[in-house]
């Protein structure tokens, strides 16, 4: 069991209170009561997203700090808002602890919370809290507003419509591969390293969300958590439309590219793959490319073309460096499946 104080609810509630209940002027009530009581800012509609992790199924103690779970039980919730080109606002967050965690664990983890959300101003402003009789259980729950008509969602896409992705895809994935199988050999430190970092400290794409939305630019979007390949088929079924994926498109970091060739993985797999990258993926209409490259460097991170929106009997498909035409198999992360 780990050391020092105790758990006592109210106790606790006070306490994370105290260090991180500091709101901003949006907030008019915060932890303590019932209920929060927010004031939404004029014109813009509520966006609501909330997020689930498990011990031993989302995280893992034997690899991952309290800070380092909290950091990306945040994000995970941040990428959201971002995918639907949203300002993140308030958070709540409900936790069941086990008896082996004590105060100073939990403050950790509402420390690598917060140390996600303060960049965006995020306020916490309530949640509950419970004993759990097994692991950790931890939910998060964030507001966030957009422009009436603005948002970006996942049924836009139409034929002919170019397919992006920011920064770089599977990093996450060889991170974690890392932490689980301590193999190292061929991998410099600072490419371990970063791979690590990308797992636990994920950046989630506010800037690239807005940026999206205030040009115009997108038709649809989705957060890349579970994998590009699943969840670019969640993007085309929701907008009734078929894929073509350029597989030598497909970005992968430096440090990516040195663990495929180390561990001898296939790097285009690793991309397709690896989930909880919490990249954008977007569609954007061909026709507006240009403005696109134009403005760029207003989103804050990479921007790559990695394919081509189709009709939807063409299928979802992958375009490989020989010029053969595949189809895409879903290889993502699925629960209640046998891959997850």
């Amino acid at each position: 069991m780990a050391a020092g104080p105790r758990l006592r609810e109210f106790q606790l509630i006070e306490h994370v209170r105290r260090l991180f209940g500091h709101t901003g002027p949006s907030v008019i009530l915060g932890i303590g009561d019932d209920a929060a009581i927010i004031t939404p800012p004029p014109g813009r509609h509520l966006l609501l997203t909330t997020d689930l992790l498990v011990e031993d199924v989302h995280f893992s103690h034997s690899t991952t700090t309290y800070e380092d779970i909290g950091y990306k039980a945040a994000v995970a919730n941040l990428s959201d808002i971002a995918a639907m080109g949203g300002a993140p606002h308030a958070l709540a967050v409900s936790i069941a602890v086990p008896r082996s965690m004590n105060v100073a664990d939990v403050t950790r983890l509402y420390r690598g919370l917060m140390a996600a959300c303060r960049p965006y101003g995020v306020s916490l402003i309530g949640g509950d809290t419970s004993a759990s009789r097994q692991g950790l259980f931890l939910s998060v729950t964030l507001t966030g507003y957009v422009a009436p008509g603005r948002a970006l969602r996942r049924d836009g896409a139409r034929a002919g419509d170019l397919v992006y992705v920011t920064g770089t895809l599977g990093d996450s994935l060889a991170g974690l591969r890392l932490l689980d199988t301590r193999m190292r050999k061929g991998l410099a430190r600072r490419d371990i390293q970063y791979l690590i970092a990308r797992h636990h400290r994920p950046t989630p794409r506010i800037q690239a969300g807005q940026f999206l939305v205030a040009r115009k630019l997108a038709t649809a979007a989705i957060d890349l958590s579970d994998g590009l390949s699943g969840d670019l088929a969640q993007l085309c079924e929701q907008s009734a439309v078929g894929v073509e994926i350029d597989a030598a498109a497909l970005p992968l970091s430096r440090a990516g590219r040195a663990y495929a060739v180390a561990t001898k993985t296939d790097p285009i797999q690793l991309a397709l793959r690896g989930g909880e990258d919490y990249e954008l993926l977007f569609t954007v209409p061909a026709s507006k490319r240009a403005a696109l490259d134009r403005f760029r460097r207003h989103a804050g991170c990479r921007l790559t073309p990695i394919g081509v929106i189709r009709p939807k009997r063409f299928g979802l498909t992958l375009r490989t460096s020989r010029g053969d035409v595949l189809p895409l198999r879903n290889t993502s992360y699925q629960h209640f499946s046998s891959n997850g």
